[in-house]
């Protein structure tokens, strides 16, 4: 099948790039890069793994951190610029 195609400049680089490192004419790439594209978005997402976190109990705060300007002017004291 012949058709016109725009294709933009970052994929077009991309298609150049990977010309150099190959021996494959660009009507090549271009159709091997589309059937990967196809294939990946055919498939079902992978699922991904859940992480979990342990909470544990630090006691009552040394300091109030609600107010992020005192907080950083006692961690860091008030001469610091």
């Amino acid at each position: 099948m012949r058709t016109t195609l725009t294709i933009d400049d970052d994929v077009a680089a991309q298609l150049r790039r990977l010309r150099r490192h190959g021996d494959l004419k660009f009507r090549d790439l271009v159709n091997e890069a589309l059937r990967r594209g196809l294939r990946d978005m055919n498939q079902a997402p992978r699922r991904r793994e859940v992480l979990r976190t342990r909470a544990f109990d630090m006691g009552k705060p040394l300091i109030n951190i609600d107010n992020v300007a005192e907080a950083l002017s006692h961690l860091e004291g008030d001469g610091f610029k």
